[in-house]
């Protein structure tokens, strides 16, 4: 199984970026997606979660309002849309995967992980 996170960078505050997260050697479909985030000096965060079939969506009160998670099933693909970024949102951004019923914002809840990508926000 491997999840390849993309789409991290430099953005002024106020700005915006769209992750991308592509899986492979899984049966994505069956998979419920999360985003965590990690900055430095701190523990890895939960971010946003989607449901196997795209209808459900879960947010982190800091992040709600801002991101907008969202799949496509044929791709293989979870994204993460983020707007009016802040530099509190300045981490380490990683991709998830969970095949069961889980709590959908627990780190031990996820079965895969993928390598993060970088967003630092500049204020």
């Amino acid at each position: 199984v491997q999840l390849q996170a993309s789409g991290g960078g430099l953005v002024q505050a106020g700005g915006s970026l769209r992750l991308s997260c592509l899986a492979s050697g899984l049966t994505f479909s069956n998979y419920l997606m999360g985003w965590f985030r990690q900055a430095p000096g701190k523990e890895r965060e939960f971010v946003s979660a989607i449901n196997r079939s795209g209808i459900s969506t879960y947010y982190a009160d800091s992040v709600k309002g801002r991101f907008t998670i969202s799949r496509d099933n044929v791709k293989n693909t979870v994204y993460l849309q983020m707007n009016s970024l802040k530099p509190e949102d300045t981490a380490v951004y990683y991709c998830a995967a969970a095949n069961s019923l889980v709590k959908y914002n627990a780190v031990e809840s996820y079965n895969y992980w993928g390598q993060g990508t970088l967003v630092t926000v500049s204020s």
